[in-house]
Order: C-alpha cells, then sequence, then structure tokens
C-alpha cells in the first residue's frame, strides 16, 4: 500500500523503543502502518500528539472482542475497563478508582514488602540465582490476587488466556475471542462462588457489595469486567516492566550507586523507569469516531490511530537527552500510563509495586551484580511487552 510503512521493530535483545520511532518522529510524526495483525493503522510517535490523542473525544477504544469488524462476527465479550466509554465508564471508574489511589493504597505497602522480603530469603539460600524466576515472576501476581481477591491457586486457569490477549495484536481474531471469552466465563463463575461464599474485604468482594445496594453505580456485569481486566493489565505488564526495570538498573552502574547512596530517591526513580523502559510498543488501538487532519493526514472516520507512548517517551521535544536514564528527572510527565479517561486506573498500584521491588532488592543485596554479560541475556519475545526471560545475579 503506498504510502503505509510497517511498524518499527524492535532490537532483538532489547525492550524498546525502536530507534526507527526517532526518524518518524522528526519525518513522518502520523504516519499509515501495517500493524501485526494485517490491519492498518495511524501511528502518532510525537509526545505531543500522541498525549492529545489519548483525551481526544474525537477517538474511542474499540472491544478488543469486535475489531477490526468483520462479518457474522460472534457477539462481543463485555467491554473491559480498558474499552467502556460514555457514561458507562464515567460511573464505573468513579466507583473503581478510588480503590487505587495513592493513599488508599497504602495498606498494601507492609504486605508488598513482606512478600519481597521472603521472595528473597527464599532466593538467597545461594551466592547466585536468576532473579526473573525467583523474585520478578512471582510477585505481582502474589500482590494482584492479595489486593483483588482472585485465587492464586487458579493461575493455571487464567494465565494462559491473558498471554494470548497480550499479543492480540497479532493473534487471529478467533484466538482472540476464545481467550476473552474464557476469561469471562472463568471471572463470571468467580463472582458466583464468591455471591455464594459471602463477598469478603478484598476489592472484589467490595465491590460486589456494593453492586447489590439499592441504585448502585455498579452491577455484577462490572464485577466480572473488573476482574478480566485485573487479569489482562494488572500481571505479566507488571513482570515484563520490572524486570526490565532491573535490568537497566543494573546495566547502569553509575544510576544505581545513586539509588543505593540516596534510597529516598526511589519516587522520582520510578518514573524515570516508567518513562525510559516500555510498558508496550505501539499496540494502543483507537478508532477515529469521524474525519479529521493531522499534521496534513487525513484520518477517516472508522480508521485506527496508535498513539505509541514509547516513542512519545523518548521525544526529545518533551524530554531532554531522552535517551539518557536520569532516576533524578524532574518533572517527567511520562505516557506510560496513558493520558486522558483511559488512563490506567492501576498506575499507583504499579508504582508501588515497582518501588518496593527495587528497595527491597537493595536493602538485601546492596551489592547484586549481574552473572552475565548484559549481551548474553535470553529474551522472552514471544509478546509485545518484550523482557529478559532470565536475569542471572550475584551478590
Amino acid at each position: 500500500m503506498s504510502g503505509t510503512v510497517e511498524v518499527p521493530a524492535v532490537e532483538p535483545g532489547t525492550a524498546g523503543p525502536p530507534c526507527a520511532y526517532a526518524r518518524l518522529r522528526s519525518e513522518q510524526p502520523v504516519v499509515r502502518a501495517l500493524l501485526p495483525n494485517g490491519e492498518t493503522g495511524w501511528l502518532i510517535s510525537r509526545y505531543a500528539d500522541a498525549r492529545a490523542a489519548f483525551a481526544d473525544p474525537r477517538l474511542a477504544r474499540p472491544l478488543l472482542s469486535a475489531w477490526p469488524p468483520t462479518d457474522n462476527a460472534p457477539p462481543p465479550c463485555l467491554p473491559t475497563f480498558l474499552e467502556m466509554t460514555g457514561a458507562h465508564h464515567d460511573r464505573v471508574r468513579r466507583a473503581v478508582l478510588p480503590l487505587f489511589g495513592r493513599r488508599r493504597l497504602e495498606f498494601m505497602r507492609p504486605r508488598i514488602r513482606a512478600m519481597a522480603h521472603e521472595l528473597i530469603d527464599a532466593m538467597t539460600t545461594g551466592s547466585a540465582a536468576d532473579l526473573v524466576t525467583a523474585y520478578v515472576a512471582p510477585l505481582p501476581l502474589r500482590v494482584l490476587c492479595a489486593i483483588t481477591g482472585i485465587p492464586h491457586e487458579d493461575r493455571d486457569i487464567y494465565l494462559p488466556h491473558t498471554l494470548t490477549l497480550l499479543g492480540a495484536s497479532g493473534v487471529p481474531m478467533t484466538e482472540v475471542l476464545a481467550a476473552l471469552y474464557a476469561l469471562q466465563d472463568y471471572a463470571s463463575a468467580l463472582i458466583a462462588r464468591r455471591e455464594r461464599e459471602g463477598a469478603g474485604e478484598d476489592y472484589i468482594g467490595l465491590l460486589l457489595t456494593r453492586s447489590r445496594c439499592t441504585d448502585s453505580d455498579l452491577d455484577r456485569d462490572d464485577v466480572v469486567s473488573f476482574v478480566v481486566t485485573m487479569l489482562m493489565a494488572g500481571y505479566q505488564t507488571n513482570v515484563a516492566h520490572t524486570g526490565n526495570a532491573l535490568l537497566a538498573l543494573l546495566t547502569h552502574p553509575g544510576e544505581l550507586d545513586r539509588l543505593r547512596a540516596e534510597p529516598d530517591r526511589i519516587g522520582p526513580a520510578v518514573e524515570e523507569l516508567l518513562r525510559y523502559v516500555p510498558l508496550m510498543n505501539a499496540i494502543n488501538i483507537l478508532v477515529a469516531k469521524q474525519d479529521f487532519t493531522l499534521h496534513d493526514q487525513h484520518i477517516r472516520a472508522g480508521d485506527a490511530v496508535v498513539p505509541v507512548p514509547a516513542s512519545a517517551n523518548r521525544d526529545p521535544s518533551a524530554f531532554a537527552d531522552p535517551d539518557r536514564l536520569d532516576l533524578t528527572r524532574s518533572p517527567n510527565p511520562h505516557l506510560a500510563f496513558g493520558h486522558g479517561p483511559h488512563q490506567c486506573t492501576g498506575g499507583h498500584l504499579t508504582r508501588l509495586q515497582l518501588a518496593t521491588v527495587i528497595g527491597v532488592l537493595l536493602e538485601r543485596l546492596p551489592g547484586i551484580d549481574l552473572a552475565v554479560p548484559p549481551e548474553s541475556i535470553t529474551w522472552d519475545e514471544s509478546t509485545p511487552l518484550r523482557a529478559p526471560a532470565q536475569l542471572p545475579v550475584r551478590w
């Protein structure tokens, strides 16, 4: 297709962002691209444009189960929190957002620290270990289950489906739908079980209790959607980003030494790691509700529009020396969690987890270092998350 580019590929053995985005930001800030699933969409690579796109009322998030549109498509699944729109999104967000506020989450800080210490206790029986297997991978799921009430023992049921959905932009629609229906069925059965056994005080329990109140702004389907959303967005993304963040620290010894010496700087350090290390690469699909023009490109109603935080967060017009990891960077208005009405609800939980993971690790193992050269690390490149499959370390 004339004028169409391929989505820039991430260099092997890295989390991204692809170097090719620098040229796009300079020469083609809005460009039609061939997406991994064979559809086309408008890539938006500059910071200001991407930030505006996330909040643009002319753009809407499509249902994952209904995009791209096809003839004779099966009924779509319930919308996740990422896909809800209008009044429905507003009322559900009002109910859920307070649960993920910075102050509300403080009750989880000692529990997350205890989980981290427990994992390090088990890891440090020797003098070396794989940090991903022993620490990075187990912690986010334990945290997610503790705060939401999703059973940890059911992980072999739901985790395979979440992995399928993380690669949805390059997976056949039949597989996407099968994974979505399976997660929705699992969540509905879990809610039915909780209804029989009693709501409880975890987040599923709190939302379920609220949904039963007269004139509630939530219904049972919203609680089912909450479970599906948490499974899709609350686990594997944190595993991948935490692994990449720790690798970034371990390969920038000057910055790591600074954090060891000034552990109270963990707040700005977390924000910089969220900016520097991409959470995802080019899979934020929006759909135009009307025709409009951006940088002389005519975007038609129904076109896919793809703002790319991984590129926006390296835009020199928004960040000085953007390709340098600077744990003291301030201000740091990154787009790791998007922007606008659909800004990630769990952003503060991600920040709390990452700060705790790094803080406890440096407390317990101040001499931690990679046990192998960085270029020899094995990578998991099976999804757009792109993360080290292993992190051999010593202390």
